[in-house]
């Protein structure tokens, strides 16, 4: 295997309230978005918020 690409991801886990969880992904739903589409666009934007900088992984070109 030879080092990352666009197509692996982080896995970022969190705990949250059954019922909250259940009401942000319908909210998500109705929006024509998924909860992961979401939680990924409220990040970019708090790290916006506060001026944080940080460089995507590159994408990597796989050898066939």
């Amino acid at each position: 295997m030879a080092g990352a690409c666009m197509d692996e991801k982080a896995r970022l886990t969190i705990l949250i309230d059954p019922a909250k969880k259940k009401a942000f992904e319908e909210l998500c739903s109705s929006q024509d978005m998924t909860s992961s589409q979401m939680v990924r666009q409220l990040i970019r934007q708090y790290l916006e918020k506060h001026g944080v900088e940080y460089q995507p992984v590159a994408k990597r070109i796989k050898n066939r």
